[in-house]
């Protein structure tokens, strides 16, 4: 096993943490990120063992537009700076992997540079995919090109070349000498060709042990991109999803049935993250607020490798606004939260969940099974050489019980609240407090751990609700509302209907009730935003096809393999982007 197998990561976008200004002018260096040297503490302190920062190089704007992959960005400080703080990480134990962001260039790059300069004549020409110069765009350049997402901002390279495989293994082979970087995390993965990641994987195998590379993937099969040749790793959306949403309409189906779709992917160890620099902060996208503690403890528990954006540990809010990102990416004074560990329920659940984390093997090792699901209630266990560790959470507002299979033991503890049960006829009974999660480890196997009272005011969370609610969405949360209330009628029934083993489609008839008024309430809300069916011919290839055309047969593809939710389908609508629906498309089997 690596290190990155048990890795707590800890995320930081540092232009904004550092509040760096919006545009590079590529000045006199600023050592701003010597500001970032106290979040180490912070880091190790919360139990986080690795951070992944990024991006970091000489860039025009948001550090996705690279002009130096081999310099510190002028608004952080030097290459001094850089491997000076790397080395600071290390002397705490916290390994450090970079944003590679190797699928594009910016328009400052010097290949590009020398494209616009000697045209046709440029000896790096087929560095980038599709120079014509029979086009043109907005900058009047008097050629055109491929980009990323459809900005010309971001000039996409051409992966194929030997050139360009050749120039970014180099780079990567000087981060780690310069540097002494762990990993990278490559951005836009999911539109990377496979050959160049096979080049990447190759040259991580040789310029240091254990050398992680994960990537930024958003939808499709993620063992395409995991496996022996390509990547260790990638960025794990479907749960991501899955974590928010399954507590938002009360439905841990779609968390445990997302689990089971991840593991017949293969044996993967995947980059799990309840929100980053792309989405929406956790606190802002929970209904209720109280349930940042269940939300936080599956994602320290489920199978995969976790991660803390920074700040979320603050439970501080962020929305994703349309032309801009800002409010995702905000200048924090660590000094403002000096004792949030002790006063802040968010940051002291973050805190005991790291320490829990490290000391139970069984959550970054253990097989994973299922042993009792219903709307409202789950749990599971994380099983590690004859030693069971149980994992229940309630996103409830009462309490709830619940009988569960044990290990080989007398008694279990409670990590959070130190509450202890014996095991009788090898089940333990225990009381999971509303809107809450627990992680129970045989007494006497495990370190015993302070018990961490966490928990969110009921006047917050409910001020917090009203204030930050948009007005469009004040129509859904009535409705939703609606549902909740029919759910709870039938909890009891629901109950009932719990096993050690409750197959994700074998639902209780309670539940197929609430599903049916979810599904008026959507419709109804959906006959004025109904599209005309969009026709797709199935001898097109996917590269040919229009945004509209891919969407429609992923939707297809989708459909054929089972129901389709409305989720599903804002998804798909929601990517609007060619390269990524393109591989999208293709990862259906």
């Amino acid at each position: 096993m690596s290190w990155y197998n048990e890795a707590i990561f800890y995320h930081i976008y540092p232009l904004g943490l550092c509040g760096a200004p919006k545009q590079n002018e590529y000045t006199t260096p600023v050592h701003r990120l010597n500001t970032l040297l106290p979040w180490i503490n912070h880091i190790k302190e919360i139990g986080c063992t690795a951070l992944y920062i990024g991006p970091l190089f000489e860039s025009v704007g948001h550090g996705y537009e690279t002009t130096d992959y081999k310099k510190l960005d002028s608004r952080l400080g030097t290459n001094e700076d850089l491997t000076a703080f790397v080395k600071a990480c290390h002397e705490k134990g916290i390994k450090v992997i970079f944003d590679g962001v190797f699928n594009h260039t910016g328009r400052d790059f010097f290949a590009f540079k020398d494209i616009q300069k000697n045209r046709e004549h440029s000896q790096y020409l087929n560095w980038y995919c599709n120079i014509n110069f029979w086009g043109n765009n907005e900058y009047n350049d008097g050629f055109s090109y491929d980009n990323w997402g459809g900005y010309n901002l971001l000039v996409k390279l051409n992966q194929q070349n030997s050139e360009v495989q050749n120039y970014i293994c180099d780079v990567i082979r000087y981060w780690v000498s310069e540097f002494d970087v762990d990993g990278i995390r490559l951005d836009a993965a999911d539109v990377l060709d496979f050959d160049f990641m096979r080049a990447l994987r190759r040259t991580a195998e040789e310029v240091k042990p254990d050398f992680w590379l994960m990537g930024e993937v958003i939808h499709g099969d993620y063992s395409r991109w995991v496996n022996g040749e390509t990547l260790h790793s990638v960025t794990n959306y479907a749960l991501h999803k899955a974590l928010y949403s399954g507590h938002n309409d009360h439905n841990y189906f779609e968390i445990a049935h997302t689990v089971k779709y991840l593991q017949n992917m293969g044996n993967l160890d995947l980059y799990n993250f309840v929100d980053n620099h792309d989405v929406e902060r956790i606190y802002t996208k929970l209904s209720n607020k109280a349930h940042f503690n269940p939300v936080h403890v599956l994602l320290y528990t489920l199978p995969g490798v976790p991660s803390i954006y920074y700040g979320s540990e603050f439970g501080i809010e962020g929305r994703k606004e349309r032309s801009s990102d800002d409010s995702l990416r905000p200048a924090l004074v660590l000094a403002d939260y000096a004792d949030a560990k002790e006063t802040n329920p968010c940051t002291a659940l973050v805190a005991a969940l790291g320490k829990i984390r490290q000391n139970t093997p069984a959550l970054s090792y253990g097989s994973y099974a299922e042993l009792q699901l219903t709307n409202r209630q789950f749990a599971f266990a994380r099983d590690l050489d004859g030693v069971r560790v149980v994992v229940t959470v309630n996103n409830d507002d009462n309490d709830a019980w619940m009988n569960l299979p044990a290990g080989n033991a007398s008694e279990y503890v409670g990590t959070l609240t130190g509450q202890k049960v014996s095991v009788e006829g090898e089940r333990i009974n225990v009381c999971v407090h509303a809107n809450s999660g627990e992680i129970w480890v045989p007494a006497g196997d495990m370190p015993e751990y302070t018990p961490v009272k966490v928990e969110v005011k009921e006047k917050a969370v409910k001020e917090s609700v009203k204030e930050e609610a948009p007005a469009v969405e004040e129509t859904a949360v009535a409705e939703e509302t609606t549902v909740a209330e029919k759910t709870s009628a039938t909890k009891t029934e629901e109950k009932e209907t719990a096993s050690e083993s409750t197959d994700v489609n074998t639902i209780s008839t309670a539940t197929k009730e609430t599903a049916a008024t979810e599904e008026k309430v959507t419709e109804a809300s959906e006959k004025s935003t109904a599209k005309e069916p969009v026709k797709v011919d199935p001898n097109k290839a996917p590269e040919e096809m229009t945004v509209e055309e891919l969407q429609a047969a992923i939707l297809a593809k989708m459909a054929s393999n089972g129901p389709v939710t409305d989720q599903m389908k804002k998804t798909v609508d929601d990517n609007i982007w060619h390269d990524s629906l393109v591989n999208w498309l293709k990862s259906f089997r």
